[in-house]
């Protein structure tokens, strides 16, 4: 596995390494002692999939103290544009965010610390995302911010020019400079 930082320190690229041939692919998704040695949590209390249509946005999400929650995501069908926002209050890098596409060809997986607000934008139908969580899920700590926020100018209409399908929690969410944030 290849372990890629950012100039935002916190969250990290993996890219795993592939072997394929006439039978198909074999790969490793997650391997402790690589995790460990690269400074990445090995615990995963809980594993989600969602599968979405395209166009379908989800975020911006967290989850905030005291289950402040790390995700490490990957696609196993389709393809999304995986985008963070960091929303350390004293971070120099507050209201920065990083954007990849993580999709079934590349098999990238994504590292988002707790900290930072994390969605995705799916670009095909049938998109399977599979995420794994360093808390469980706590409904009364998830939070998030307004993923149209024009202070963030995340160019979601660039990456996908269809209509974006929204639940009505994420619709309504607050913009960033309206949030308090705890981390």
């Amino acid at each position: 596995m290849e372990f890629q930082r950012y100039s935002i320190p916190g969250p990290v690229l993996i890219l795993p390494k592939v072997f394929g041939d006439e039978r198909g692919f074999f790969t490793e998704s997650f391997k402790a002692s690589s995790f460990e040695k690269e400074g990445l949590p090995v615990h995963f209390p809980q594993d989600n999939h969602s599968r979405s249509s395209a166009g379908v946005l989800r975020g911006l999400h967290f989850q905030i103290p005291p289950v402040p929650q790390g995700k490490l995501v990957r696609v196993v069908r389709g393809s999304v544009i995986d985008v963070v926002v960091d929303i350390r209050k004293e971070s120099p890098h507050f209201g920065k965010w990083i954007s990849v596409e993580l999709n079934e060809e590349n098999k990238h997986m994504f590292y988002v610390p707790p900290g930072f607000a994390h969605g995705f934008l799916t670009l095909k139908d049938g998109t399977d995302f599979l995420y794994k969580v360093t808390e469980e899920y706590s409904p009364q700590n998830e939070l998030g911010i307004q993923c149209f926020d024009s202070d963030l100018s995340i160019p979601w209409k660039d990456w996908y020019s269809g209509e974006f399908i929204l639940s009505a929690k994420d619709k309504t969410a607050p913009d960033l400079k309206n949030f308090n944030s705890p981390f």
